[in-house]
């Protein structure tokens, strides 16, 4: 009977945590040797902001990720958070929201950069406390762009400007690049044929200071173990 009991419960928690990927990409890591509570966060697709995406879209929803960020910072049952990044970018107020949530965890973090983490991308890959790319991994640094109707107007400028301004501030402080150096990437016209901006390749990310080093889950996880005090 207790068997019986043992082999529900496995099969229930199983079925919470296919369920807790299925809706939120995420999972706690907590069968390893180290006795170590992970916390695995994916930052997907498109990052969904105040209006919502197409149903056929592959998205991270803001208003789900910043309450779960909350609960890990006030739980003691995460010792620390694994990132995992493959986005295209999409909402800026929606993506600093979350690289400043992340930024200011007292719990360590680590990113992991896998197929790209592209525009507003980049500010969440470098919030973490270390970060790493696989070597096939990409960022895209780009200017800000806007849909819908825009004034043509001295303001309209203005706010494009602040906006930059704020992205480059928050990446320069979480990295190792400088504000003039982001720019110029940022601005750059001679890589991308109709857009202006970067594409930075796995070791060039680390070369540029963006990333602190190139390597796959095992190094991310093992770095993540090193980062966690002994209880």
């Amino acid at each position: 009977m207790a068997d019986t009991e043992k082999e529900n419960s496995k099969a229930d928690l199983q079925e919470k945590e296919e369920e807790q990927i299925k809706e939120s990409g995420q999972l706690l890591l907590d069968e390893n040797d180290k006795k170590k509570k992970i916390h695995l966060m994916s930052i997907i697709g498109e990052i969904e902001g105040h209006e919502n995406l197409p149903n056929h879209s592959k998205t991270t929803k803001y208003e789900h990720v910043l309450p779960k960020l909350a609960s890990i910072e006030d739980s003691s049952n995460v010792d620390g958070v694994l990132l995992l990044l493959n986005t295209v970018g999409g909402d800026v107020e929606a993506g600093l929201a979350i690289a400043e949530m992340i930024a200011s965890l007292s719990k360590p973090t680590v990113s992991l950069v896998l197929g790209g983490s592209h525009s507003i991308g980049v500010p969440i890959a470098t919030s973490a406390n270390y970060s790493f790319i696989v070597p096939s991994g990409t960022m895209v640094i780009h200017p800000v762009r806007m849909n819908g109707t825009i004034i043509g107007a001295p303001q309209t400028y203005d706010y494009f400007k602040q906006m930059q301004d704020r992205i480059i501030g928050f990446i320069s402080t979480h990295c190792n690049t400088s504000k003039e150096r982001l720019e110029e990437m940022m601005l750059n016209t001679g890589m991308l044929t109709k857009d202006l901006g970067t594409i930075l390749v796995g070791e060039e990310t680390v070369k540029e200071g963006l990333i602190n080093e190139v390597g796959g889950i095992r190094e991310a996880l093992a770095k993540l173990y090193e980062m966690i005090p002994d209880k």
